[in-house]
Formats: C-alpha cells, structure tokens, sequence
C-alpha cells in the first residue's frame, strides 16, 4: 500500500511524464533485483486497478494526466450513457452507444474524453473495462425451447442474457430467476449466463419483492458467526458496566416513536435551570459499546452500511438480538448511552454542551400519535394517563418552535413534501395509500436530533481529528441560474449570482410562494437544482440546513456513519489527548474510505425504497384502469407530462396522446405549449386524468387527459374528405360539418339524407346510361359548376356533347391535375405535418 501511494503520488507530479518501467528504476533509485520485481508488481497492481494507465509504448502514467476519466458506467435504456467520475467535482462524462466498447450498467471503465458535447457537457469513449459491476442479473426466464433468455428487471442493462440448454438448472418459463453472468458481451453478442436461483414464478406472491432484494444485492439472513456474537451480548446491564458513566436514571426522560417502532435508539428529556434556561438532553442507544472495531458484527454492519425499508418489510443493519433488545431504550429499563446535554438561553441558543457516556431509564414509551394527540387535540383521557409528563412535553413544544424559528431565520430551506405510507395485506397486495404526517411531535424529535448533530460537528470540528460529516455541498452555479432565470416567468426574483445566493434567499421565495398555484412547480424544480447530500470526512457545511457543523450522531442502529461517530467520540472521551499519532494517522486514512461506501449504500438503499414504492403504486393502480382523478403535473419532459395523484402516484401522459395540437417543449418555462393553439401544460397545473394503462413489469402508469380527442389513423387528426366531382371543381365542407347536418336531418321531415341514400358509383353509372338512353341527347349542363339541383344526383364524371369514353377519361384527368395545382400549398402543408 505504502509502495502504491509513493509512486502514485511521484507521477502526480507537475514535471512527470509517462516513463517506462527502466526510467522508474533509476528515478526510484533501484539498485537490487528483488526491489524491482516489486516495483513490477506494483505497477501490475495498479494497471489491473486502473489507476495507472500503460501505453503502446510501455510508458506508465495517471489516468487525469492522459485526458483519461475513471468512473462508473450509469447507463439508459436506449443504449447511451454516463460516467460518473471517482473524483469528486469532476463532470460527468457522456458516452454514445457506439462508444461503449462493450461496457454493461454498473461497470467501472476508463473513458477518454474526446470533445464537448452539446450544452458543454463532455463527451468521450471507453477504451477500458476496470471491473465489471454486475456479476449477477436478476430477471425473467424466457424460454426458447433449444435455449432460453433471461429478461432483465434492470432495463438499463440494455440487453437480455442468453442461457444454452444445459444452464436451465430447473427454471421454466415465467419464473423469477437469478443468474451467474459467465460470458460478457463482444460486440453484438448478448451476455451468457448460467441459473444459479430460482425466486419463484413472477405471479406468486412475495415473489416480486424478493426480485428486487436480488436486484440491488440487499443482503437478507445474518451469516452464522455474527449472529452468535449478537446472542453472546447480555440481556441486561451489569454494575461493572455503570461504572465510570454519568447516571441520569433519575432523570425523567422518554423515547417518541412511531406505533410500530421497535428499534428506539433515542430519547429525549428536557428540564427547567434555576437561571431560567432549560436543559435539552438527547440521549442516543451506545451501540459502539456492543459492536466493537473489526468484530463480525462490526464488519458485516459496514458491508449493510444502512436499514434498508421497503413497503413489507425492514432489512436491519444489525440483528434484532441487539436492535430490538439490548440497544433499544426500552422503558424501565436500564441501558447503556451516549448523552448530549445542551443548554439553552429563552432565544433558544446553545450557551454550554456537553457530551458524556451515560446510563439511563426511560419513563414511558411515548409514540408520536399520542404526543400529538395532547399537544394538538387536548385529549383528556391521554392528558391525564401522563399528567407527570405533560408539563415537559409543553416546554418541548415551545422549545421546538423557537429552534425551529430560528433555524428559519438563517436560512434553512425547508420542502415540505408528502411522503406516502403504502399499506399491504399478508400477500403483499397494496390495499391503501396514506401519508406520514409531520405534526409538532415530529417536529419535536426533529428539531432537538438536528440541534445534537450540529453540537457533536461542530466540538469535533474545532477538535482539529478526523470525523465524519454529513455535508450538502452549494448548488451548481449553472442550475441555480436557470432556476433563478425560472422563476422570473411568475414575477419572482432573487439577488445573488450562482453560489453567492444564501439559502435564506431560497427559503423567503417558499415562504412567499406557499398557498399560490406555483407552489408546487416552484419547489419542484428548486429540489432538483440542488446536489445530493452525502458523507464526507471534511466539514464543508450543509447548505439546506444553512449550518456550518453538521453530523449524524442520533441512529446507530440504523445508519453506519453514526456508529463510526460515536467510536470516535468515545475515544475521544476515553483517551482524550492521549490518542497515538498512529491512531490518529489511521483514521484519517480510513474516514474518506468510509465516508464514500457509506454514502453509496445509502443511495442503494434509497433507490431499492423507490423502486419497492414504484411497484405497489403500480399494483394498486391496476384494478383503476378506466377511473378518473384530478391531478397535478409534477413535470414536463419533451415526450410529455407527469401527473401525480392526490396519494402521491405518478403517472405520463405521452405527448402523443395529446391530439388537439402540436406541442412542442419550452426548456427554460418547463413547458408544452401548442403550436396552433398556444395552449400550455406546466408543472403544477391541475388536469384531469384517466387512467389509461398500467404495466407493473415496468412499474409505469399512463394516463390520458379527460375530454382529449381521441387520436386517429397514425396518430393524426381527423380530416374531412375531399370530394372531386369530376368536373374541374371541388367541395371543401367545413370540419364535422357531415356529422353535425346528419345529425340535424333526423330532426328535419321530408329532407333526405344524401349520405344515407348515398349509391354505388356502378349503380349512378347504369342510371345514367339508363336516362340518356330514354331521352336522348339534351343540352350538356355547364361544366365546372359543382352543384346539382335538387333532387339530382352528383356524377362523378361530367358528361358533354360529342361525349366519348376516350374524351371523358383526357377530361377526368386535366381536371384532377388542375386541381392538384391549385392546392399543392396545402397538400404540401398537410405532407409536413405528417413528417412531424
């Protein structure tokens, strides 16, 4: 390791240029022969990890100083896609289908970057497969009856996985299979892959949640090592283990939870000073104490790094042995904590903190229902079961609306968007769609986490040790000016430029815009202007918070990132100064590591929660095909818009399902608007919808505006024919005017209806042969006229004196080609719409 990071810190050097390995040796200074087969294999190491890149001449060099990017793949189903660089701040690198050199979703590749593509973005081409992503393909066996494939469920894979006969291993068509990927593709060729599990049919029940715990490697039962040291942890604390914290057990505190929480890492206690300020505990679950470095337990909760829930169940970080028991601050029991006591001026300032192990006893376990209910409601049967608590449940009441208030003031941006809270039966059929709430008991527990996060920050920050950050980094310059340019369509503005604008500034525009229409577009695209937030072993702030300091101190249990701060804080109070320069050396080391996995669990975790999400709206969905809803447009694409539910289900309306007008995609409005018409459709607009098709494989909803034509042949509007009557002229009926006289001749005696009693041409023909024949030859009626009078029938060839086959037929011809010239404009008009 020491080795790898000398020589690549020698060829980030400014003077460095591509050497070979003879050149290394001599500026090395190799004089043996045994040091130079370890400088070879280094070097071997550091190719095959792509951090050193060898050339056709055998020179070696780093990837950023040969205009070389390394990255993951993060492709599209329709072939292109983008590498996402390792180094952060590094643009992301787009790549064409043709360009991708046999790279699959997921892979980490060597990109060269070749030219800007368009909207300054930069473009390139593989040139090398690092490591392959994805080893294993989770989808549905199709088979073929000599072969078979597999259709994968992540359709960015781009390409189904062929299994030759003997690779069945006992799957049959239908099923949910899990495949080992043993043949990657080369050119053309599809991937071939080899059965290793089957999950069940598609149609069975739990089947498709399972699928998706396959999908994103979400790890399920605990290998056996760990769970024997989670059933190695007591039951209960002993004397020995008390000795040394401070004992708040007489301190009246309590723990609010959700209903159905069993995990309850932390509690909260708050007391009256003689000085008349108050004293805000949070007291968090020492997990730390359990878990310890390099343990089974410890390891295997760095590989989960967060709990994963998913609409039916939780897959936990670390076993329920340790979650649900001797971590969880249960009430009237004695358990292990790590405390942070900050006490607060009337203003709700931080005047003195401090951070301690401790042990305490939890008075009662309070949910967030309850809280409310006493707080909101006035319930008089809830007030008096815990009349010993109300009086502090009033003072967290008036604590959080200060903090909240003032967090307000400075700046913190606050999107308050519904979350919906999907309900399943023991099948896993979604049966109702609710909404978490965020009432003042929410708002209690989140105000004072937020207030322990930022005072755990900020003393380690000062600290000057290595420490882990939960950081939100500035919006880019770029989004944040579009956005800015935005909102000036709806009469708003904000002072600044780029990253010069305050969040304050963001937070007073919600503020301003909230009950409006363009609340909801607005906030919307405020959201996605911003970055993700992330780990990170540097304090660069939080901007969406609006706070310098800011960790995640308060969910051992769930999060890893926590667990690795409380180990540093409980060195920090167990050694203090004391800490070796080597200790401190590893850590410094090792956070950024952590730090990065940390945050890519947790984007994996967040995505499988979508997804779980996705699929059970869909199901619920499926027995609504036909219903109608009113709906709000939560966004506008260039191939339609999104609308999203009341419950929060989103679903498209194509843009082709838009029949009255051509619309076409205002990038800077966020907007269709009609070429004809000028009508709009922007995000948060309300519209009325009907859901048109639900396709759970894909997790898509379609819908269609209500009272939109429907669409006609090839997608086009309807047209009015035009009829020829043979003799040089034409009608040109007004549109639907057919329709509407038809139906107004019902209503009309003795008027018939020409279109009823319309014949064949063959029958009008004989009829009139049959005529001329009986009367002879009579004055031809002027050509050209185009009307009949009444009660005659229209000819669709004109007939004249000296009348022949030969004549009529010269005559049918001129007369259709005069026509033609005569509205080639709008022929040619009509010919360019169907183009579009």
């Amino acid at each position: 390791m020491e080795d790898q990071e000398k020589i690549l810190a020698f060829m980030r050097e400014q003077a460095y240029h591509p050497m070979t390995v003879r050149e290394l040796e001599e500026a090395f200074g190799i004089k043996d022969s045994a040091t130079f087969k370890e400088l070879v294999k280094t070097l071997n190491a550091l190719e095959a990890s792509g951090e050193v890149i060898r050339t056709r001449a055998n020179r070696y060099g780093v990837p950023e100083k040969m205009n070389l990017v390394r990255g993951r793949l993060q492709s599209h189903p329709k072939g292109f896609g983008f590498v996402i660089p390792e180094t952060q701040g590094t643009e992301d690198v787009y790549v064409h289908a043709n360009d991708m050199n046999g790279a699959l979703h997921g892979d980490t590749v060597l990109v060269r970057v070749e030219k800007e593509a368009g909207g300054n973005r930069l473009e390139g081409q593989i040139i090398r497969i690092v490591e392959r992503g994805m080893k294993q393909v989770v989808g549905t066996f199709k088979d073929e009856t000599y072969y078979a494939f597999v259709i994968p469920d992540e359709k960015r894979l781009g390409k189904d996985i062929f299994v030759p006969k003997e690779a069945y291993n006992g799957a049959v068509d239908g099923h949910k299979v899990v495949v080992n990927i043993v043949r990657y593709p080369e050119g053309r060729v599809n991937p071939e892959g080899e059965v290793v599990e089957i999950l069940g049919h598609k149609n069975d029940p739990g089947v498709d949640i399972l699928s998706i715990i396959r999908k994103f490697n979400l790890p399920e039962a605990f290998p056996e090592d760990v769970l024997a040291e989670a059933e190695a942890a007591p039951d209960e604390i002993s004397e020995e283990e008390i000795s040394g914290r401070r004992d708040l057990r007489e301190r009246m505190m309590v723990t609010i939870d959700g209903a159905d929480a069993k995990d309850l890492d932390d509690a909260v206690s708050l007391e009256r000073l003689p000085n008349g300020n108050v004293r805000l505990g949070v007291h968090i679950a020492d997990v730390s104490y359990y878990v310890r470095e390099k343990s089974q337990l410890d390891n295997e909760a760095y590989r989960r790094g967060t709990s994963v829930y998913l609409v039916d169940r939780v897959i936990p970080m670390l076993p329920h042995r340790l979650s649900n028991g001797i971590c969880s601050l249960n009430p009237q029991v004695d358990r292990l904590t790590i405390s942070c006591d900050m006490e607060m001026d009337a203003n709700g300032n931080t005047v003195k903190y401090d951070i301690f192990l401790s042990v305490i006893r939890t008075d009662e376990r309070m949910t967030y229902a309850d809280v409310r209910s006493i707080l909101e409601d006035k319930d008089e049967a809830l007030t008096e079961k815990y009349s010993r608590l109300v009086p502090m449940f009033e003072d967290m009441k008036e604590l959080a609306l200060k903090l909240r208030k003032k967090r307000m003031q400075r700046g913190a941006i606050d999107f308050d968007f519904r979350e919906a809270k999907i309900y399943v039966d023991e099948e896993g059929t979604p049966t109702e769609i609710g909404f978490r709430t965020r009432s003042i008991a929410e708002q209690i527990i989140e105000e004072f986490m937020l207030a322990a996060n930022e005072t755990v920050a900020e003393h380690f920050h000062w600290m000057k040790q290595p420490f882990m950050y939960r950081i939100h980094e500035d919006p880019n310059a770029e989004k944040l000016m579009a956005f800015m340019e935005f909102i000036t369509n709806f009469g708003y503005s904000i002072r600044g430029k780029g990253n010069s604008v305050h969040p304050r500034a963001l937070q007073q525009l919600l503020e301003e815009v909230k009950g409006t229409p363009e609340e909801i577009i607005i906030s919307t695209v405020m959201l996605r202007s911003m970055k993700q937030a992330r780990y990170d072993a540097e304090s660069l702030g939080h901007y969406g918070l609006s706070t310098e300091f800011y960790t995640h101190f308060t969910s051992p249990i769930r999060r890893y990132p926590d667990l690795i701060v409380h180990r540093r804080i409980r060195e920090w109070i167990e050694l203090g100064n004391q800490i070796s320069e080597k200790r401190l050396g590893y850590w410094a080391e090792q956070m950024p590591v952590i730090a990065e996995h940390a945050s890519q669990r947790e984007r994996l975790a967040v995505d499988a929660e979508r997804e779980t999400d996705d699929l059970k709206k869909a199901e619920f969905m499926l027995e609504r095909v036909g219903e109608e809803f009113e709906g709000v447009i939560s966004s506008v694409t260039s191939f339609g818009i999104f609308v999203e539910l009341p419950n929060t289900i989103e679903g498209l309306v194509h843009v082709s399902f838009l029949t009255d007008d051509y619309y076409h995609y205002h990038e800077k409005m966020f907007a269709l608007v009609g070429e004809r018409t000028g009508k709009q459709y922007r995000i948060g607009d309300v519209v009325e919808v009907r859901v048109a098709n639900v396709n759970v494989d894909e997790r898509t909803i379609d819908f269609e505006i209500v009272g939109m034509p429907k669409a006609g042949f090839r997608g086009s509007r309807e047209r009015t024919p035009r009829v020829i009557d043979g003799r040089g002229g034409d009608r040109k009926p007004t549109r639907g005017k057919q329709d509407r006289s038809r139906a107004g001749r019902a209503d009309r005696p003795g008027k018939p209806d020409r279109q009823k009693d319309k014949k064949h041409p063959a029958e009008i023909r004989q009829k009139y042969k049959d005529r001329r024949k009986a009367e002879g030859n009579t004055a031809p009626r002027r050509a050209g006229s185009g009307k009949a009078s009444s009660g005659e029938e229209v000819l669709p060839i004109s007939a004249g004196e000296g009348d022949t086959p030969a004549k009529r037929q010269k005559g049918f011809w001129e007369d259709l080609v005069k026509s033609k010239k005569k509205n080639r404009k709008n022929v040619a008009s009509q010919a360019k719409r169907k183009r579009r």
